[in-house]
C-alpha cells in the first residue's frame, strides 16, 4: 500500500488516479504535505472502508483532532488532512461531473456522499506538516478575495450540482414578505449585544446614535453582565435614544440577547447590526440600509464591510462585500460558505417569527440561511461597516479545538437547513 499524489486537483487529475490503480482503496495525498504514516494507518482505514462500507475515510493525525462528517459539510474547505482513503469501487461508481480546474477531488467527494459513507476514524494514523500556518482570522476571508474568484465559481458550480441532486436546491423564486401587523415605537432600532467591552463599546454606541436620518431611531444596547466598566460607561450616556438592556437571566449568547432586543417593547420595525467593536462608516448608513429593506421589500438586507485595525487603519483584505451573492444562486452558495457578510439587517416581524439559536457563534448565519430558504436577501456591496479586527475578536486566533467547535457547529445548521429544503419545508 501506499499513498498517490495526484497531479493537481483537476477532475482529469483525479481520475486518472482512480483508473490507474487496481487497488480497492485508493490512499489520495496532498503533495504539499509531508506525511508520516503510523505502524497501522493503511491497514485500519482499509479495515474502516471494508467494514463500515464507507466511500471515504479520514483520520485525526498526531496533535490534530479533526471532526466528523455531516450532509452539512459541504463546504469545499472542510479539513480531511492531507490524506484520505478512497473505494475505488465507489469513485467508479459515482463518476465525476464536468470537467473542473480545481474541484476534482470535491466533486467526487461530494457524489461518494450521496450514496456512501464518510467516516472519520478519531485515531492518529500519522503524522503530518502543517501546510498552513495562518491563524483563523486570517483564513477565514480566502473564499472573498478576488483573486480566488474563478476558484470560487467553480467550487459554486460543483456545490450547486450536488444540491440539486440530492433535492435540497431552490429555485430563483421568493415569497413576498409579509406586511407588518405590530405597532412600533419606532422605524428602526440598532442592536448591540455587548460584553466586557470597555475599550469599543463607547464608540459603537455614538457611531450608532450619529446617525441622521428623517425617521424615529433608537440604539438597544443588550449588555450580558459585564464585569469591566462596560455598564457604568452606557449608564453615563444620557440620550432618551439609549435602550440599556440587562438580561435577568445568565445563560444568554449573543444570540438570546437578540432575541431579547427584537421582542423588547422599544423594538422597531427594522432592526440592524452593530458590534460592540465596531462602527459605520458615515452618519447616513441607518437611512441607506433601512431604505434597501423597504425598497425591495426585503425581510434581510446585507451591507458591506471593511476590515481596520483597532486604530481603524485599513487591514488585509480590506472590503469584504461578498460579491459571490447573486439573485438566482446566492442562496445555494450560502450553503458552501461559512457567512454572508455585515452589517446584517432584519424585517422584525420576520425575525420575531424565527428567531436566534442561543448561541454566541453562528447564530447570524443560522438566522440568514432561514430567512434564505423563503424571502430574497438585499445587498449594500458599498462598504458602510468598519470591522476591527483586533486581540478582542472572539474569532481572531482561534485554538483547534474552538476552531473545530464552530465548525462543527455551522456544519451542523447546514445539515439541518439541506433536510429542510430537500423536504420542501
Amino acid at each position: 500500500m501506499k499513498i498517490v499524489y495526484p497531479a493537481d486537483q483537476s477532475s482529469s487529475s483525479i481520475r486518472e488516479l482512480i483508473d490507474g490503480t487496481d487497488s480497492d482503496v485508493l490512499f489520495i495525498g496532498d503533495p504539499r504535505v509531508t506525511i508520516e504514516p503510523g505502524p497501522l494507518m493503511f491497514e485500519r482505514m482499509s479495515q474502516v472502508s471494508r467494514e463500515s462500507r464507507a466511500g471515504w475515510v479520514y483520520s485525526d493525525a498526531t496533535g490534530h483532532r479533526r471532526i466528523d462528517y455531516q450532509i452539512g459539510s459541504i463546504r469545499d474547505n472542510f479539513d480531511f488532512g492531507p490524506v484520505v482513503a478512497v473505494s475505488r469501487a465507489a469513485a467508479r461508481k459515482v463518476g465525476l461531473g464536468s470537467e473542473a480546474k480545481w474541484g476534482g477531488l470535491y466533486d467526487l467527494r461530494l457524489r461518494i456522499s450521496e450514496q456512501y459513507p464518510i467516516v472519520r476514524i478519531s485515531e492518529p494514523l500519522y503524522t503530518a506538516s502543517v501546510l498552513d500556518s495562518r491563524t483563523s482570522g486570517q483564513k477565514q476571508f480566502d473564499y472573498v478575495d478576488p483573486r480566488n474568484r474563478e476558484y470560487q465559481i467553480e467550487m459554486e458550480r460543483i456545490a450547486t450540482e450536488h444540491l440539486k441532486r440530492i433535492g435540497a436546491y431552490l429555485q430563483p423564486r421568493f415569497q413576498p414578505v409579509p406586511f407588518a401587523t405590530e405597532e412600533f415605537p419606532v422605524k428602526a432600532s440598532v442592536v448591540v449585544p455587548v460584553r466586557n467591552r470597555e475599550r469599543t463599546v463607547l464608540d459603537a454606541v455614538r457611531s450608532a446614535l450619529g446617525q441622521k436620518t428623517d425617521f424615529a431611531f433608537n440604539v438597544i444596547v443588550v449588555d450580558n453582565h459585564s464585569t469591566d466598566n462596560t455598564t457604568e460607561m452606557l449608564r453615563g450616556v444620557h440620550d432618551s435614544r439609549l435602550v440599556h438592556i440587562i438580561p435577568e437571566r445568565r445563560d444568554l449568547g449573543i444570540g438570546g440577547c437578540w432575541n431579547l432586543a427584537i421582542h423588547s417593547p422599544q423594538c422597531g420595525r427594522y432592526t440592524v447590526q452593530l458590534d460592540s467593536d465596531d462602527l459605520y462608516t458615515n452618519d447616513g448608513v441607518l437611512a441607506r440600509i433601512v431604505g434597501e429593506l423597504e425598497h425591495g421589500p426585503y425581510a434581510m438586507v446585507v451591507g458591506s464591510y471593511t476590515m481596520v485595525d483597532f486604530s481603524l487603519n485599513q487591514i488585509p483584505p480590506g472590503v469584504i462585500d461578498h460579491r459571490e451573492w447573486t439573485r438566482e444562486n446566492g442562496r445555494n452558495n450560502a450553503l458552501r460558505i461559512n457567512g454572508l457578510g455585515a452589517p446584517r439587517a432584519f424585517d422584525t416581524s420576520v425575525l420575531r417569527r424565527i428567531e436566534f439559536p442561543n448561541v454566541s457563534y453562528g447564530e447570524d448565519y443560522a438566522v440568514a440561511l432561514r430567512i434564505s430558504r423563503e424571502y430574497e436577501i438585499g445587498r449594500i456591496y458599498d462598504s458602510v461597516y468598519l470591522c476591527r479586527r483586533w486581540e478582542g475578536n472572539t474569532d481572531s486566533a482561534l485554538p483547534l479545538e474552538t476552531a473545530n467547535r464552530y465548525d462543527a457547529y455551522k456544519d451542523s445548521i447546514r445539515s439541518a437547513e439541506i433536510k429542510a429544503r430537500s423536504r420542501g419545508l
